[in-house]
């Protein structure tokens, strides 16, 4: 059973300080089940690869102390927990590589925040299910995966496809957000645990997956495969998270409407930005639109009076937002036909969503500088690689008008969910690196009052795909 993970981040041997572990040398660490070794097979400041291999005793697993006994005696001894992922190589993980995971490294600690390239194979991955869940876990957090299947007997080739996947998962992140996905997803694959699950397994996923499971596509299947389909635990681990997802995000949405509301009410800034936004939906004919942040559903309001639009999805990581833009648009007055033109969904921004995809165009409308800049990639790849409208349309605060607001300390944001704030030279080259890599053609202007100097509060970019 072995794990590489390969960096191409420069000094490449860096990857040493964050796993604490010396690449000029070989360590082992004794295990309940066996011993894991980790070395590196290649480390270069080009490149440099670390390997996890676990040797698991067979024999030792049977005869420990406190063994159940559950599985038939010689599926005791002769079994796939010596060769394949599974959740002994996530318990190895978090042994071995516990302080990666949390994302410390005394010597490289701006290094540890950082997202780096990092590609991650597993030699073999069982998944029953077939490669599509692979993709279907894996992809949502932003890594490129390829999936390749084995015979199961070369020799015999009748006998057909095994379960089982030599998987590689490449992408720029942390890399403790690579080591804590692969420790909760690798097991929810194999859909199988070596040990009791309890309620501590519930707090044991909900701490690993803070900041990623709740907004998952596959949330449920995650927490349900992961928790070995406890019905208890289950449904205890998905309530929590829909009120962790709730709580915060809401409260952050309500502050920054507040803060949006009183410093740009002056301007009626908003309700330009709405209009501008619907009119350069409209404009681009398209008959199914989506939404992505659409927070209280202003937007969709906007939308939904065109009757030329024959679908309209909003897109929002809070449940009582998109509760709220469901209750604006009055729905529950309207003939059924109608009401079937607007759909509201959960997910989030920077994770891939097959919801997402087939649509005319896409409006993001003050809502990528409340991302870190560190997520803008994972962000691009969502809304041009897999959904890829014909247009998309976003907006964003020009951080040179800044100074016009009353009130509006110097150097400081216009809200404090705000992660950055970019010029307009800042947001064109954001643009053109976009097209560029996407294959798409954007045409920037302003909304709202031009200053000579400084130029308009809201900028504003429609990418047309080329």
């Amino acid at each position: 059973m072995i794990l590489t993970i390969t960096s191409t981040h420069r000094p490449a041997t860096d990857i040493g300080f964050l796993l604490h572990k010396n690449p000029g040398r070989i360590h082992s660490t004794i295990l309940p089940f066996g011993q894991a070794h980790v070395f590196y097979p290649e480390a270069t400041a080009e490149r440099c690869t670390v390997a996890l291999a676990l040797d698991v005793d067979p024999v030792g697993l049977v005869r420990r102390p406190g063994q159940s006994g559950r599985d038939w005696a010689l599926q005791q001894y002769v079994n796939d927990k010596p060769y394949a992922a599974s959740s002994f190589m996530s318990v190895a993980i978090s042994r071995v590589f516990g302080t990666a995971m949390k994302g410390k490294s005394k010597e490289r600690e701006e290094l540890a925040r950082t997202p780096i390239p990092l590609t991650a194979r597993i030699a073999a991955l069982p998944c029953r299910e077939g490669k599509e869940l692979i993709h279907s876990l894996f992809e949502p957090l932003g890594y490129a995966v390829r999936a390749e299947e084995h015979l199961l007997d070369e020799r015999f080739p009748q006998w057909g496809e095994s379960p089982y996947y030599s998987v590689e998962l490449s992408g720029t992140v942390r890399l403790s957000e690579l080591l804590t996905h692969l420790y909760v997803l690798v097991p929810v694959l194999d859909d199988d645990k070596h040990y009791w699950v309890g309620d501590d397994e519930v707090d044991k996923l909900l701490r690993h997956g803070e900041g990623w499971l709740s907004a998952h596509p596959a949330r449920e299947q995650i927490t349900a495969r992961y928790l070995r389909h406890l019905r208890s635990l289950t449904d205890d681990a998905l309530a929590r998270l829909a009120d962790d997802d709730g709580s915060d995000a809401e409260q952050a949405e309500e502050t920054r409407l507040a803060e949006e509301q009183s410093l740009e009410r002056p301007l009626n800034l908003n309700q330009e930005r709405i209009r501008t936004v619907a009119t350069a939906v409209r404009e681009s004919g398209a008959k199914r639109v989506l939404d992505l942040g659409c927070g209280e559903g202003v937007l969709l309001r906007e939308l939904f009076k065109d009757t030329c639009i024959v679908e309209i999805v909003g897109l929002d990581v809070s449940m009582r937002a998109l509760a709220r833009a469901r209750d604006g648009v009055k729905m529950g007055n309207l003939p059924e036909a109608i009401r079937n033109r607007l759909k509201l969904i959960q997910g989030s921004l920077t994770y891939r969503d097959k919801r997402l995809s087939g649509f005319d165009a896409a409006a993001v409308v003050e809502v990528i500088e409340h991302l870190d800049e560190a997520r803008l990639s994972a962000f691009e790849r969502v809304l041009f690689e897999f959904a890829r409208p014909g247009t998309a349309v976003i907006t964003t605060p020009n951080v040179e008008y800044n100074q016009k607001f009353e009130g509006l300390p110097e150097g400081h944001m216009r809200h404090k969910d705000h992660r950055f704030e970019w010029t307009r030279q800042q947001f064109r080259e954001w643009s053109e690196r976009v097209c560029s890599r996407f294959g798409y053609a954007a045409c920037i202007s302003g909304i709202g009052p031009e200053d000579a100097a400084v130029g308009t509060p809201t900028q504003m970019a429609v990418f047309t795909r080329e």
